[in-house]
């Protein structure tokens, strides 16, 4: 596994992370703590040590069934989680960025991690408007004085939201989430560059293109019953997934699976840090944490 420091926070995390939105149970599956328990020892013997969950994966869910086999090993990670939604059931959200909701949000996540800081703490998907609440960014700055938190980071909305990663270093975040991937390059055109330009840590979620990138789906395939893809239009999709045809055909090497080379093709802009791709068991895991053995020279 190799390793990189996430903008100026100082932190070595691996290339590859462990993305968790999974164990809320929006995937199609519930996962038992036995089945996470596996997974993050999986993890953790593929040399990763970044998890990202945030609070409304489940109701404090994803942080619990994290919280409950990390608890005894805390130091080994690197915990990264988000706040501004309540979970109120599948696909299901109500949003808070009032100061005085996020640190219940934030005891809450601490309580669920079983833990007494966090690592990177990220405003979760805000408008612009919310990203300007009164009193926010003091607020955390004070939980950070308490050691809460060590270092507070944004997840954005858009992949092309400018404003925020422009604003990031006057409210003191040191790293930005966006959306990022072989399908999806639009990070590429303002806001890499910003990240780039401000020393901000990158972290690329959804790199499989919500499990499109994985190889699995041919054209022609239907997503269907509680599988989130389901919602999705079908035809874009299906666009897509014509896309990924070509892409397989025409760039990922003989004998290379293509979940782990759209993971590594992602890790190829030095402007990113880590890929946070999500698993459902130890074997995509051991696939994911391969993407590391395409990079070269590092």
């Amino acid at each position: 596994m190799k390793y990189r420091i996430l903008g100026s926070t100082g932190l070595n995390i691996s290339v590859v992370g462990l993305g968790t939105w999974q164990f809320g149970g929006e995937w199609g599956k519930d996962f038992t703590q036995k089945e996470v328990n596996e997974i993050i020892k999986t993890a953790s013997d593929s040399g990763i040590n970044f998890i990202d969950t945030a609070e409304c994966y489940g109701d404090h869910l994803s942080e619990s069934l994290i919280g409950e086999h990390i608890k005894s090993e805390r130091e080994k990670w690197i915990v990264a989680t988000k706040f501004g939604h309540h979970y109120h059931g599948f696909l299901e959200r109500t949003r808070h960025f009032d100061p005085a909701d996020v640190v219940k949000q934030l005891d809450l996540s601490l309580k669920s991690l079983k833990t007494d800081y966090i690592d990177l703490y990220q405003m979760h998907s805000s408008t612009d408007d919310e990203f300007n609440t009164e009193g926010i960014w003091e607020e955390l700055l004070r939980q950070k004085e308490k050691g809460k938190i060590r270092h507070i980071g944004l997840s954005i909305t858009g992949n092309n939201n400018i404003f925020q990663t422009g604003q990031a270093k006057n409210i003191h975040a040191e790293s930005i989430q966006v959306v990022y991937n072989r399908l999806d390059r639009i990070p590429e055109k303002a806001v890499l560059p910003k990240c780039g330009e401000l020393n901000l840590g990158v972290l690329a979620r959804v790199p499989l293109a919500s499990g499109l990138l994985s190889g699995k789906y041919k054209p022609g395939y239907k997503f269907t019953g509680t599988n989130v893809r389901a919602t999705r239009n079908q035809e874009e999709t299906e666009k897509q997934l014509i896309e990924v045809e070509q892409i397989k055909n025409d760039e990922v090497p003989q004998g290379v699976s293509m979940a782990t080379w759209a993971l590594a093709w992602c890790l190829k802009n030095p402007l990113v840090t880590s890929v946070i791709p999500g698993c459902k068991n130890r074997e995509q895991v051991i696939s994911n944490a391969a993407a590391s053995d395409l990079l070269e020279g590092e």
